[in-house]
């Protein structure tokens, strides 16, 4: 008992002591290029049950980028029971699966409230203990207010907690700044790799709507015009949208810059035959044949495909795209 109560003295001394000193906030980012104040208030809030602080965070982000859900229905994609919690990989596979593209968070505090301003809450894992004794808790970023050094979130059971940017910060930096972005279909980060969205969206076109992959590859192929995988992307999407017409112009984007493609050229004779073009389509199934290389078969199949329905004077329709 001794021992305990000089140990009570002692933490209690550098309470005292810490309560004395006082630091001016100094973050380890700059944040003159932000808005001084952000708050989304439109944000949805799903007060957590015991230990569900990750299903009621997911359906937050979710319900802000349009997606219907709620932690009840999230419960069984993201929760594990002998944990007590959820996964980062059962929260991004949970949100996958709602038919929304999801992309790590930045990972520097200025880059994420640059996010959060332009209309994007954030997903983040924080550590409300200590790296001892952790405490993990997921909650979403709604705001910030530079003038005031703080951080909005919607966590646990309170639909407006303030948080100093400095414990933020450190809470935050305990899960090796992990944040998740949950987005709308059309909407892109800001600071998004190339590489990184290639993958996220491939990823993601088993889970999603046509349409809603149409809209994320043509943002995508707006920022980078060059890049075929988008071109194909979109123009996949659009013929599974059944918007052949859109299908034809992003096929023939990509042969354009990209003449050397049996898959573009392949996919755009796919299209054409679709559209009842036969002469059109043989011609440039020819083109895709004439490369070789590993799609030559494929190609080589569209060609008869085509050649069948001339000599048919019928049309069919092509089995898929590659």
């Amino acid at each position: 008992m001794r021992k305990l109560a000089h140990m009570a003295v002692r933490v209690a001394a550098i309470a005292m002591l810490s309560a004395c000193v006082t630091r001016p906030y100094a973050p380890a980012v700059s944040f003159k290029n932000l808005p001084t104040h952000i708050e989304l208030i439109a944000t949805p809030f799903f007060p957590q049950d015991e230990h569900q602080c990750g299903p009621a965070a997911l359906a937050t982000v979710l319900g802000a980028a349009g997606y219907e859900t709620s932690p009840r229905q999230l419960e069984k994609m993201v929760y594990l029971p002998a944990r007590e919690g959820s996964l980062q990989t059962e929260m991004l596979g949970g949100a996958r699966r709602q038919g929304a593209l999801t992309l790590l968070a930045p990972t520097q505090l200025d880059a994420l409230f640059a996010e959060v301003a332009t209309g994007q809450p954030v997903l983040v894992l924080q550590n409300l203990g200590l790296n001892a004794v952790p405490r993990w808790h997921y909650a979403a970023v709604v705001g910030y207010d530079l003038i005031r050094s703080e951080v909005i979130l919607r966590s646990g059971i309170s639909k407006r907690e303030i948080m100093s940017i400095r414990t933020f910060e450190h809470t935050w930096a305990r899960s090796d700044h992990w944040g998740l972005l949950v987005l709308a279909p059309g909407k892109l980060p800001l600071n998004a790799s190339r590489h990184g969205l290639e993958t996220a969206l491939t990823q993601q076109e088993p889970y999603s709507h046509p349409e809603h992959m149409a809209a994320w590859y043509q943002s995508a192929t707006q920022r980078w015009p060059d890049s075929l995988l988008f071109m194909l992307g979109l123009g996949n999407a659009m013929h599974a949208a059944g918007r052949l017409d859109e299908a034809e112009d992003a096929f023939r984007a990509a042969v354009a810059r990209h003449a050397d493609s049996p898959v573009a050229l392949n996919n755009l004779a796919h299209v054409l035959n679709a559209k009842g073009k036969l002469e059109q389509a043989l011609a440039v199934a020819e083109q895709a044949v004439s490369l070789g290389g590993e799609w030559q078969p494929q190609a080589r199949a569209t060609r008869d495909a085509i050649l069948g329905a001339i000599r048919q004077g019928a049309h069919h329709q092509p089995a898929r795209l590659h």
